[in-house]
């Protein structure tokens, strides 16, 4: 029975200790990630944003798949247009689940994008499919996916909202 027992504390420490090393990971990964996406985001630099990701990203979108970074390039011209637009841009994502190890992450999400252009406002709602990689020692994104629509149904505030107790970035 003692065999037992210490067996059974000796699991117990562990699997606290992974859970703790993986919410120690994931803190990273919003410091050096997400923390700066939102705010290159928010502040309309595509350079900031662009550099987030690796080298070679998968980017998936309703319109395609990009295997050859072409994103990168639309990203600094539709910044672009915005800035000459003097728009204002707010960000706000959460997570509805993320598996993470030492090297990888998959994070799953829902994203509110507003744009302020002048006295107009419109605001997008969607969901994303991350995959990170730590590479050379920092956190790349290595495939985006999003869509604005599932199972035929457009994403909408309803949808957004129902984070629950998930935090909001």
């Amino acid at each position: 029975m003692r065999i037992f027992i210490v067996l059974l504390i000796i699991c117990a420490s562990e699997l606290t200790s992974a859970q703790s090393n993986m919410e120690s990971i994931q803190n990273e990964i919003d410091q050096s990630v997400w923390k700066e996406f939102k705010s290159a985001f928010e502040r309309i630099d595509a350079i900031a944003l662009n550099d987030l990701y690796a080298d070679q990203t998968l980017r998936v979108t309703p319109n395609g798949i990009d295997t050859e970074n072409s994103f990168k390039t639309a990203n600094v011209e539709r910044f672009q247009i915005l800035k000459e637009k003097s728009a204002i841009v707010k960000l706000d994502f959460w997570f509805e689940s993320r598996h993470t190890n030492l090297n990888t992450s998959y994070e799953v999400g829902y994203y509110k994008i507003e744009t302020k252009i002048d006295d107009e406002c419109s605001i997008h709602y969607g969901q994303f499919h991350i995959v990170l990689k730590k590479i050379s020692n920092t956190w790349k994104i290595v495939q985006d996916w999003d869509t604005t629509i599932i199972n035929g149904q457009k994403i909408g505030k309803k949808e957004f909202e129902r984070m629950g107790e998930n935090q909001l970035y």
